[in-house]
């Protein structure tokens, strides 16, 4: 039987790594990446396989500078694991004083350490396993430990939190003592020993690659700890067998350098994607424009797309078994229906999102009407069918307790396409959602409606209004041109966002009140607490937009 060495304890991603390569094979869990290197010098394990790299911490060094001192084994594959790295502890409740895990790992999740932990103590371990046996020994309920979930669920801990950093991606290398053949999409990699700076060396070393036309996936420079001399990490496309790759390579040491022997072939490999994905197929409840404008996008990032709808030949019900992901894009009013009529037929390790504007009832809906092992979260786009990119759009998402892998996978696609996100809870999402497009939308309707009231052509109130006061019949305008039904959804959608429009009646009445009593003290008095309230962060660039759009709008005008 084939054994791997890993670094980390069992449950751990390295060994999760190991088990999705070899299934078969012997895993030889040990505490850091020193003991993996002896434990293959030893004889007793035929590979190893150990992070080459990492999407927050970059190249890992100590890896390659390790590999660069043990001549007898190579890089010869890969393995890319999403990092779902969890936060547990022996209760639910007690306040964490100190944070414990492996020293990559704390630094990958320094970000939400810094937010959720600034005063806590860290405690780097090499050999977790160990640690976590001493910390239920001694009853240390102040003291959390940052792991891989298989992991601390082995070692007898309670889940805290999961899902502490998004975005998160490990690339594994394994070890043997023979080159792969070349496959015909192969990378190589290679390091440098210690060298002497020179002018032009850099310059001098990528023309070699670049008059055989040879790509660079990677390269990085770097100070020797020992020497303080200069090294290079450099990863390219094709293969050592490659005639151009080992024609660069020799050039560069005998020519470039001026050293034989100054470059260290680490490996060849099949070239890996790092973007690595959970999902293979996604699913629409709904096949409106807005559901087109996600398929499109989710086919050009190789997901496969199943659209179903009211007069689809494909029926939910169909679909709903073949996919890993199911989209509900359905009118607001008829969103928490559809999701208790279809919710049920989702199985474990499936995902939900809604694609919705509504939070509150929807996600109730959501997380009753599906078994509590199917992931949920709901994403509200805030453009339409219409925009060309989401690029610096705003999207905002309702995560819950059961948003796992999948959603997050969902939300990294949002991301990666440039999408402005913020993670709002329910009612603070339809509470805001009543100043972002209920009042707006009312505002525009009961402004139409006057105009019609008192029977006033938009022409005449165009030319009497000032560049400012012009905003709102083009908001108006925009409200009327477009598809009726969509803003009487937003308008009748509940939550706590039918506060903001009621409030803001109210509050309207009371200005008119002072004003048709010729109050201009009190006027005065609230604009100033309204300003105070508001701030210059916020007024000082928001007027320095409206100027712009006056700018354009006095153009547009002549």
């Amino acid at each position: 039987m084939v054994t791997i060495a890993t670094p980390g304890p069992e449950g751990s991603h390295a060994w999760q790594a190991a088990r999705q390569y070899a299934p078969q094979a012997q895993i030889l869990a040990l505490p850091d990446n020193a003991a993996v290197f002896a434990a293959l010098a030893q004889g007793r394990a035929d590979h190893a396989l150990l992070p080459a790299y990492n999407t927050r911490e970059g190249r890992k060094r100590d890896f390659c500078h390790l590999l660069a001192e043990n001549p007898n084994h190579y890089w010869i594959d890969n393995v890319v694991v999403p990092v779902h790295l969890s936060l547990g502890a022996l209760d639910g409740e007690t306040p964490l004083t100190t944070l414990i895990g492996r020293p990559p790992l704390l630094q990958q999740c320094e970000e939400y350490i810094t937010h959720h932990f600034p005063t806590a103590d860290l405690l780097a371990v090499h050999d977790l396993e160990a640690a976590m046996a001493r910390l239920k020994a001694g009853g240390r309920s102040d003291c959390g430990v940052i792991e891989a979930e298989p992991a601390l669920l082995a070692g007898g801990l309670l889940l805290r939190e999961r899902e502490i950093t998004p975005y998160n991606r490990t690339r594994f290398a394994l070890l043997g003592k023979k080159l792969p053949p070349i496959s015909g999409y192969d990378a190589t990699a290679a390091i440098t020993t210690p060298l002497k700076d020179r002018v032009g060396l850099l310059h001098d070393m990528l023309g070699e690659f670049a008059r055989r036309g040879i790509n660079l996936l990677d390269m990085d420079s770097e100070t020797d700890p020992r020497s303080q001399e200069l090294r290079f990490y450099i990863e390219m496309e094709g293969h050592i067998e490659d005639p151009g790759i080992q024609e660069a390579l020799r050039l560069i040491a005998d020519e470039v350098i001026r050293e034989t022997g100054s470059i260290r072939v680490l490996g060849s490999y099949p070239r890996v994607d790092m973007r690595t994905k959970r999902i293979k197929k996604c699913g629409f409840i709904g096949s409106g424009e807005m559901s087109q404008w996600f398929a499109r996008r989710l086919e050009g990032e190789g997901y496969q797309v199943l659209l179903t709808g009211r007069n689809s030949e494909l029926r939910p019900e169909e679909m709903i078994p073949q996919v890993e992901l199911v989209a509900i894009c359905v009118p607001i009013s008829a969103t928490a229906a559809t999701v208790r009529e279809y919710g049920p037929l989702l199985s474990e390790k499936q995902a939900l999102i809604l694609l919705a504007g509504e939070a509150e009832e929807s996600v109730a809906a959501a997380l009753e009407a599906t078994a509590p092992g199917v992931e949920v979260m709901l994403v509200h786009n805030l453009w339409g069918p219409k925009a060309a990119t989401m690029k610096d759009k705003n999207v905002s998402l309702v995560r819950t307790q059961r948003s796992g892998v999948l959603c997050r996978e969902f939300e990294a696609f949002l991301y990666k396409h440039g999408a402005t996100i913020s993670l709002d809870s329910g009612p603070d999402h339809n509470l805001l959602m009543g100043v972002g497009q209920k009042l707006p939308s009312a505002s525009a309707i009961a402004l139409a409606m006057t105009l019609r009231q008192h029977a006033l052509p938009s022409q005449e109130i165009e030319r009497h209004s000032t560049l400012t006061s012009a905003y709102s019949m083009l908001a108006m305008a925009r409200v009327h041109f477009q598809n009726p039904r969509t803003y009487a959804e937003i308008l009748a959608c509940p939550g706590q966002g039918r506060r903001i429009p009621r409030d803001f009646a109210t509050n309207l009445q009371t200005v008119l009140e002072l004003a048709e009593g010729g109050d201009i003290g009190a006027l005065c008095q609230l604009v100033e607490q309204n300003r105070a309230f508001l701030g210059e962060d916020f007024l000082r660039p928001t007027m320095k937009v409206a100027l712009e759009v006056d700018n354009l709008l006095g153009k547009t005008r002549n």
